[in-house]
């Protein structure tokens, strides 16, 4: 999942900006002020694009906003699955094609846990032609929240249609641990937090999680996503520890889509 700094985050408290409410996304939704951005996904240590993830955000008067600001303002809310069913519409309008002309690619659709399992996933899919391309899509599960049983049984059935799905924002805690414990995950995605331990002077040496992923990766048929990558150092440590693919700034930027079916050609 895409986030901002902690210092950004913090900045934009300290400058006094309005809190966002439910309501104002909802909105937001209605006037068209959401785009989408694609982070690449890249094969390593070749460097070739895979795929990418999808990012919402909000372009408003006083600039951009990024997800951080709301996106944990409409968990647990309606808006939440409204935001989502844009997300796959959107997906859809401006890269289905594509889609459709490339195989072995992927795209990451972050889904939050509350609306798996209510069956709108798999309409707004349906609705907007992406169904015949669903084993493609990697939905992206946040831990910050659990499915509930309904969810947990959505999971373990999503192969119908080939669509695999992640668990996000890793962090090795014991509530990673919980919901790796309860749900059908076919794909793990380290946190930038860990990843930027990697040559960091604050942590000499290769960071312990590391052992963590080697466990993992020999105990369970996993892939393994190393997000927040930055440098070529935390690169070619994440490649000797087995890590196959990854995203972050050493390759790119977030991408509007013309951009990113461009960066993939270049890059194939």
């Amino acid at each position: 999942m895409d986030r901002s700094t902690e210092r950004d985050r913090c900045g934009a408290e300290a400058s006094g900006e309005v809190p966002i409410t439910p309501e104002d996304v909802r909105e937001a939704l209605r006037r068209g002020e959401l785009f989408l951005e694609y982070l690449p996904l890249m094969a390593v240590p070749e460097g070739r694009c895979v795929g990418a993830e999808a990012l919402a955000r909000w372009r408003r008067v006083s600039g951009v906003v990024m997800p951080n600001r709301f996106i944990p303002v409409i968990e647990e809310t309606p808006v939440s699955g409204l935001l989502t069913y844009w997300v796959i519409d959107t997906v859809a309008a401006e890269l289905g094609d594509w889609l459709r002309a490339h195989d072995q690619v992927q795209i990451g659709i972050n889904v939050p846990p509350e609306i798996i399992g209510r069956g709108g996933i798999e309409y707004a899919a349906e609705r907007a032609g992406l169904l015949d391309q669903a084993h493609k899509m990697v939905l992206e599960i946040t831990e910050r929240g659990y499915p509930d049983r309904q969810g947990v049984m959505a999971l373990g059935t999503a192969s119908r249609y080939g669509t695999r799905v992640a668990l996000d924002d890793v962090t090795f805690s014991g509530r990673n641990l919980v919901v790796l414990s309860r749900c059908s995950f076919h794909i793990l995605k380290i946190d930038r937090s860990l990843v930027s331990q990697i040559g960091s002077p604050a942590h000499p040496g290769p960071p312990p999680w590391l052992d963590h992923l080697s466990a993992l990766r020999q105990g369970a048929a996993l892939e393994i996503i190393a997000e927040g990558v930055e440098t070529r150092e935390q690169l070619d440590t994440l490649v000797a520890a087995g890590v196959a693919r990854v995203q972050g700034f050493y390759f790119s930027q977030p991408l509007r889509a013309a951009d990113f079916i461009a960066y993939h050609a270049a890059n194939r």
